[in-house]
């Protein structure tokens, strides 16, 4: 029997998850969480063989949640669902060690089949994201821009970032520079946009 905890902030998608999963003879849902914090101290509770994370929780996110498991809970695979799925995000759910990754709209017998296949130790991934993941562009910033971009999405001003990272307000301001040109964005919240959904922070 492959144990199952569930991770998702709304209460209606998450009792059909476990609905859809309690079908099958051999997977049990042995814990269910509303929010990432839960998450970690459930899974420790209840040792389940994986955990079906939505990317999306409101508190600390699926990534963060599969990044902690993997670091703290290694026998608890994680398969993570997205409402709207990109190649960025499966490129940065494999970086944070999560097995498995599907839309939230797949079919019961297929999120099932991720499951069992993340259990075992093996990777759950819809084929055609696989493809569009491995063609995706790769990441053209250097780490310490990726260092500056990351602390610009935390809403840090230029002279927080220069502080925080020993550099200069102007080498800061030439890295942003940098950082819009070369993700071709407007301004450094559309860079940290773009970022994000191309898997990069």
């Amino acid at each position: 029997m492959i144990g199952i905890l569930i991770a998702e902030h709304l209460p209606l998608v998450r009792r059909g998850l476990v609905a859809s999963l309690a079908c099958e003879p051999d997977l049990k849902v042995v814990a269910d969480v509303g929010n990432g914090e839960e998450v970690l101290p459930a899974v420790l509770q209840h040792r389940p063989d994986a955990a079906v994370v939505d990317l999306d929780l409101p508190d600390v996110d699926g990534f963060a949640v599969a990044l902690r498991l993997h670091e703290d809970a290694p026998f608890c695979r994680t398969l993570l669902l997205s409402r709207h799925p990109s190649a960025g995000q499966v490129r940065r759910a494999f970086s944070v060690h999560a097995l498995g990754f599907m839309s939230l709209d797949v079919r019961p017998e297929q999120l099932a089949d991720g499951v069992r296949r993340v259990a075992a130790g093996r990777r759950a991934i819809d084929s055609e994201l696989a493809v569009a993941a491995l063609e995706s562009a790769e990441n053209p910033l250097t780490r310490r821009e990726l260092d500056v971009l990351r602390l610009a999405a935390l809403g840090a001003r230029s002279n927080e970032i220069a502080d925080q990272l020993f550099l200069s307000v102007g080498t800061v301001r030439n890295h942003l520079s940098r950082i819009i040109s070369k993700t071709q964005a407007r301004n450094r919240l559309d860079a940290v946009r773009i970022a994000r959904d191309a898997g990069w922070l």
